[in-house]
């Protein structure tokens, strides 16, 4: 049992039979040389794998096995992303077995990428890339990442936050252009820090007036913890109270779609001229202000829910107000003024 190479176009395939069923895989390689070595990589792992009774995917056949699969447990939102990586992003790597994914050939790919997005783009299709080749090694398809690509270096920018002393005005343009659900729900996300999904989920049962809490129950961890609840925001719902549903739901009681709030949200932007308020800088503003008001980081990590404090912290933008404070303290001391 043996290979034969040809050539497609500038890239080599190589052929072979196994078990009577005739393959051709492309080495994705223009260079003879390096096409032979990937060719007999290739071979012997599928003739490793038709002994188990097993084939190595393509990346395009991975990504769509994993989608399958996550159906029913990823997020929506994840699923959409990988959705758009399998169909717009994998560019020559689609049809390549996933062991024959080359450090070469998957930099080339996202060479491919920042052509025409920006590194942070370039570095969330790294981690996509690398979460199906992962999920691969724990399923034994592969016995290991036959890559290593490095993230790229980015410039973090701040990001912004609703300005406490603009909330009010904020507010008051958002509600002479929203539905009272937008309504509920921009509250329950500067109120508690939920996410935008988590407020188009959030049911009237999971409330607790007398403990003054609010357990969410579909969340993006699974968890269940109860978040407190302030005071403002269980007088601004009472009037909307009902005994069990949908707190925040279409006329017709279905539930929202992702992105409900996006331009009610812009519009208000637009009235008092800010910008960059999104339905999440809402949770990073919650958590800004949290940070601000004394709240220790780890606290602020269990209120949003996070599973590493890095990814808290990466929320918490500085204060550079009480900065100035400091700073003209530390002036005071050196008598300079």
């Amino acid at each position: 049992m043996t290979y034969n190479l040809s050539k497609v176009g500038k890239i080599y395939h190589c052929r072979f039979t196994i078990d009577g069923k005739r393959v051709q895989k492309s080495t994705s390689e223009t260079n003879r040389h390096r096409a032979e070595e990937a060719a007999q990589r290739i071979f012997r792992e599928a003739a490793l794998w038709a002994r188990k009774g097993r084939v190595i995917p393509t990346l395009r056949e991975l990504v769509a096995q994993w989608i399958s699969t996550h159906q029913n447990v990823a997020s929506a939102s994840h699923l959409k992303g990988m959705e758009r990586f399998a169909r717009l992003h994998l560019f020559d790597l689609a049809d390549m077995p996933i062991s024959c994914l080359t450090t070469e050939a998957v930099e080339a790919a996202r060479s491919k990428l920042l052509t025409t997005h920006a590194a942070g783009a370039a570095n969330h299709w790294t981690r996509q890339i690398r979460l199906v080749c992962n999920w691969a090694v724990r399923r034994e398809v592969v016995p290991a990442i036959p890559f290593r690509i490095k993230m790229i270096k980015v410039q973090r920018r701040p990001r912004a936050t609703l300005p406490v002393d603009l909330t009010a005005q904020w507010l008051a343009a958002l509600d002479a252009r929203a539905s009272d659900a937008v309504r509920l729900a921009v509250r329950l996300m500067l109120g508690m820090g939920l996410r935008e999904s988590e407020t188009a989920t959030a049911r009237w049962e999971w409330i607790d007036t007398v403990r003054q809490t609010y357990t969410p129950g579909m969340t993006k961890g699974r968890e269940a913890e109860p978040l407190p609840m302030p005071a403002w925001l269980i007088d601004y719902l009472r009037p909307y109270r009902k005994p069990s549903g949908l707190i925040v739901a279409r006329t017709d009681g279905r539930q929202y779609a992702r992105g409900f709030t996006r331009l009610p949200i812009g519009a208000a932007n637009h009235a008092i001229g800010i910008s960059h308020i999104t339905p999440h800088r809402l949770r990073g503003t919650f958590a800004t202000l949290l940070s601000e008001n004394g709240a220790p980081v780890q606290s602020v990590q269990r209120t949003l829910r996070h599973k590493d404090v890095r990814t808290t912290i990466g929320y918490l933008e500085v204060d550079m107000h009480r900065v100035a404070i400091a700073q003209g303290r530390m002036a005071d001391a050196w008598s300079l003024r």
